[in-house]
């Protein structure tokens, strides 16, 4: 696999799972990498030196990516820092499973707002900086839960199946730019959040997935780093990195 070294990531939400993988694994690659987390900046500032140990530069960034502002200045601030940006990865988000009854507005513009409306500003103010370029790797992470649905899951299905509608309609717009779109589609992963499931539901999760058994982050990260290295032929896709739980 080609090396990235010279070349600039964004990864949102990436202080610890999925997001803290991708950022290692993209550091391993020789990427310089910058973080974003939104409340734990212990877990950030161990990333970084994490990064800084594999021969990177890093750099931790703390943004609420609910608001768009400060999702388009997180933006603005690493090409600022470092004076360009190759690779975006939008990894952040959040949960807040309700059924559809006991669901409530807050809960709908939450999990929207951070899920598909960070997304959508973080790509919009990174494209004139890749337009420049004539260079750019965008790599959306959404869900399985976006393709199929999930029960009590309204919100973050919408979010996440819009974020592959809007892969697909920003990869249209920028192939010719040299610049790619892509979206990831993890299945149940093994993470912080899964960990606080009670065994027995784990366990009727689990009877779902083919493979039988749980995702691992770095399953994760390794399919983002071979869309950043080696996917110049690949845009408008969605990659299931799911077990065989949707198909």
């Amino acid at each position: 696999m080609k090396d990235l070294k010279g070349k600039v990531a964004i990864v949102t939400g990436a202080s610890r799972g999925i997001g803290r993988h991708i950022a290692l694994q993209l550091a391993q690659r020789g990427a310089d990498v910058a973080i974003n987390y939104c409340s734990r900046q212990s877990d950030a500032d161990k990333v970084v030196q994490e990064l800084e140990a594999a021969g990177v530069r890093a750099l931790a960034f703390q943004a609420d990516l609910s608001g768009m502002p400060a999702a388009r200045d997180l933006i603005r601030k690493v090409h600022e820092q470092w004076g360009r940006i190759d690779i975006l990865v939008n990894n952040a988000g959040i949960t807040r499973d309700k059924s559809m009854r006991k669901l409530t507005d807050d809960d709908w513009n939450a999990v929207l707002d951070t899920n598909l409306g960070s997304v959508y500003a973080t790509c919009s103010e990174v494209l004139n900086v890749m337009m420049e370029q004539k260079y750019g790797r965008i790599i959306n992470i959404t869900s399985f839960v976006g393709q199929a649905g999930n029960f009590g899951q309204a919100n973050y299905a919408a979010s996440k199946g819009g974020i592959i509608a809007f892969t697909k309609t920003l990869a249209l717009e920028m192939a010719k730019h040299n610049i790619t779109v892509n979206a990831i589609a993890p299945g149940f992963t093994e993470t912080e959040m899964l960990a606080q499931v009670p065994e027995n539901i784990r366990e009727q999760i689990i009877a779902r997935v083919p493979m039988g058994r749980f995702g691992q982050p770095e399953e994760i990260a390794r399919a983002v780093v071979f869309l950043a290295a080696e996917g110049d032929y690949i845009t408008g896709q969605q990659i299931n990195v799911n077990g065989g739980v949707y198909m």
